[in-house]
């Protein structure tokens, strides 16, 4: 049973690939009419088909393990099973790697999920080679590393499922990149204050930003709207997002 799971995670391999493949096609076309935004967050839609599917699987193969337990068949493995498995572990991982490498440098939700993936795949294979060796004594050991294999399947679903949802959910700012933004508002706006409401919406590779501040009361419209102007001029310029800057006057109480 563990090598069927693994061969059935394996080859859901080629469907999550082309599920990334179209994401990315769909995410890449331009904003229009009805999608201002644009299409970035067919990634994360991408992220939760592949979720979904990982989910089935576990739950399938974690089914199948508990049966082959109870009915006490003990499985047979090759040494030719046992070394390509073996060398599956090597290529998963590699490919894991490039793919959370891949990930991280274009900030690709998707492509993280895929490396995810990946890496289960690796650790599931690993699995499977010591429970093939242990196997001729130990009968339950299918079942067992079977159980173990969907319990990684099971664990890749939640964090897959977990980040995607929470990005179209929308999340909080990182206190990193509120406290730059901050830093270049008041660079550029030193009678700037009260910077509040800090949002940024992430829609793939376009990322909008909208933030509040005060001005003092005696600044007159244009000299208002030049300057937050040059504040998003510059916190476009330095964090490459589409900026909205609301001004409001300060009052004497504050």
């Amino acid at each position: 049973v563990a090598m069927i799971a693994d061969a059935w995670h394996t080859m859901s391999d080629t469907f999550t690939s082309l599920i990334i493949l179209v994401s990315f096609w769909i995410a890449a076309r331009p904003a229009d009419e009805h999608h201002p935004f644009g299409h970035g967050r067919a990634e994360s839609v991408g992220a939760i088909i592949i979720g979904t599917l990982l989910a089935v699987i576990g739950f399938m193969f974690m089914k199948e393990s508990i049966m082959r337990l109870l009915i006490y068949q003990a499985a047979q493995f090759t040494p030719l099973a046992i070394i390509v498995f073996g060398i599956s572990v090597i290529v998963k991982e590699g490919l894991a790697q490039f793919s959370l490498w891949a990930g991280k440098k274009i900030d690709s939700q998707a492509l993280r999920a895929d490396g995810w993936h990946h890496r289960s795949d690796a650790i599931a294979s690993g699995l499977i080679v010591l429970g093939a060796l242990a196997g001729v004594r130990l009968w339950w050991i299918d079942g067992v590393m079977g159980i173990a294999v969907s319990a990684l399947i099971l664990y890749a679903t939640y964090s897959v499922l977990k980040g995607a949802v929470s990005s179209i959910f929308g999340e909080k700012t990182d206190p990193a990149i509120e406290a730059k933004i901050r830093t270049l508002v008041l660079n550029n706006a030193p009678t700037a204050s009260c910077i509040h409401h800090i949002h940024v919406h992430r829609y793939g590779d376009h990322v909008e930003l909208t933030l509040h501040c005060k001005l003092p009361p005696e600044m007159n419209l244009k000299e208002a709207h030049d300057l937050a102007t040059t504040m998003e001029e510059a916190i476009r310029k330095e964090l490459q997002v589409e900026p909205t800057i609301h001004i409001e006057p300060l009052v004497d109480s504050e």
